[in-house]
């Protein structure tokens, strides 16, 4: 096969994107900067603005992406031609609307992801849940291996710029690898850019993936679906979007749980299945108590590793990663390695420290059987009962849609929980009418009724004065949403939120 160069690259994104210069709206976002460094990686003369100067512009500004923080409709540059524009940016910001009176190309942060996927060899992480941790796993371990990945992550990690065995650096949410995979049976093929497949308003159907994985599919983001059915066949169309078995795409799902015989029914993609279910092609198991993962191949060999990160859901996530990196070309003795030296990743079951005796942890769990999936996890791991401790939880809902389309659901996930404080619902996206719908205090009564000792409080600032005067050593404080609530968490630890 033919090696790509940098012009053979720039030329397959510009040509999808309609120009060689586009202009960033947004450009200081965790994905729309890691988008920006690969389009300028791959020859393209990117430029861009935001709201404010921040580490990460400033990082773009020192290496070649100029920065503007001007977001009038004047300082749109006159020879601007093809806008992408943050998910954040609503169509009402001037330079939006400069754009739309100009009749210039706007084009989104999915779409632009998926036009620089096609001059990759791209890497597609889809499922309701799992996503970033995957990813992030999955960008360590094959930097590890010698085959040098781009990857766009939607949290931030210590690891990923240099690998799980290199230690930390500064956290981030990107990394820039090589124009070509330099190693194994895909060398010389376009370089591998891993990414999250995020089912939200169908953005992934934008992405043109070689290989992908899909670990999870359950009724999620309704507001946008209506049902189940519908989030279903997203994922189906998803995976018709992997490339062919003729051109080395393959997917790798769940063997239960992700509703893999209606999604994969006419791909034209090879498929394998994965799961804790013998019948799966690669069969995972787990031990909760040391965390020690094993994966069985198809062939019958067996790779084992033990998991910093408690829970099964980790382990499985561990698991996916460690099949995508096989298929992929990675030596399966540097995954497991990599695995076994994996931190994690902000947000994600992230311990931030320890106050008077009491472990505090944040997490982004926001759907109920994520919240589930931690609280178990944590309580299996930490075992505070049996050191006479309780699991506390504070806990943001994220959406009032979702609130109101799951309340029983959410009722359900807090089984592990001894106290839960809710503060209010985090208002996005929603119409103010769905935000009179539904209550934090419904869901509090809810929780009340299966004999949780729950209550509502807010601000974040009353939620940490009780913490002080309900936690004692011995405790495990865990801080879960998708919203602003980790203010909590680091609040607790500093003793207020400064």
């Amino acid at each position: 096969m033919t090696k790509p160069d940098q012009t053979n690259r720039a030329e397959t994104i510009a040509s999808h994107l309609g120009c060689d210069r586009p202009f960033m709206i947004g450009i200081g976002g965790c994905g729309m900067s890691a988008l920006a460094r690969l389009m300028r990686d791959a020859g393209l003369r990117v430029r861009g603005c935001d709201s404010t100067p921040s580490p990460v512009t400033d990082t773009l500004s020192t290496s070649g992406v100029p920065v503007g923080f001007d977001e009038s409709a004047s300082s749109l540059p006159d020879d601007a031609r093809v806008i992408i524009a943050s998910a954040a940016v609503k169509h009402d910001h001037p330079m939006m609307i400069e754009a739309a009176s100009r009749g210039l190309s706007i084009v989104t942060y999915p779409e632009a992801l998926g036009i620089c996927m096609r001059g990759h060899s791209g890497v597609a992480i889809a499922g309701t849940h799992g996503k970033s941790t995957t990813t992030a796993m999955l960008g360590c371990a094959l930097t590890d291996a010698g085959l040098d990945p781009s990857v766009i992550v939607g949290a931030t990690c210590t690891q990923l710029s240099n690998g799980a065995l290199a230690g930390s650096d500064d956290p981030v949410g990107y990394r820039v690898g090589d124009q070509q995979i330099p190693i194994g049976p895909r060398a010389g093929q376009a370089g591998i850019l891993i990414a999250e497949a995020c089912e939200f308003n169908r953005s992934f159907h934008h992405l043109r993936p070689t290989v992908a994985s899909i670990a999870s599919i359950e009724a999620d983001h309704l507001d946008i679906y209506g049902s189940l059915d519908a989030v279903v066949e997203a994922f189906a169309e998803f995976a018709r979007l992997v490339a062919p078995a003729s051109e080395g795409g393959k997917l790798i799902i769940a063997h239960d749980g992700a509703h893999r015989r209606e999604v994969t029914a006419g791909v034209e993609c090879d498929v394998e299945t994965i799961g804790f279910n013998p019948a799966s092609d690669w069969v995972v198991t787990h031990e909760p108590t040391t965390g020690k993962v094993a994966v069985r191949d198809p062939e019958g060999e067996t790779r084992e590793w033990g998991l910093s990160m408690p829970g099964e859901h980790n382990a499985f996530n561990s698991a996916m990663a460690y099949v995508l990196g096989r298929t992929l070309g990675a030596d399966a003795d540097k995954l497991a390695d990599s695995f076994g030296a994996f931190m994690g990743l902000d947000r994600r079951l992230q311990l931030l420290g320890t106050r008077d005796g009491v472990k505090v942890y944040d997490d982004y769990g926001h759907h109920p059987t994520e919240i589930d999936a931690t609280l178990r996890a944590l309580a299996q791991r930490e075992q505070p009962h049996a050191n006479g401790g309780r699991l506390i939880c504070v806990f943001q809902p994220h959406q009032h849609s979702r609130t109101r389309f799951f309340l029983d659901e959410f009722a359900n996930s807090f089984e592990q929980a001894d106290i839960v404080i809710v503060p209010h619902i985090y208002f996005v996206r929603d119409s103010e009418i769905e935000k009179h719908r539904v209550s934090s205090a419904d869901l509090v009564d809810r929780l009340r009724a299966k004999g949780v000792r729950a209550m509502h409080l807010y601000p974040f600032e009353a939620i940490i004065e009780q913490l002080e005067n309900v936690c004692r050593p011995g405790d495990l404080l865990v801080v879960m949403g998708a919203g602003p609530v980790w203010k909590v968490g680091r609040g607790y630890l500093q003793g207020g939120i400064s």
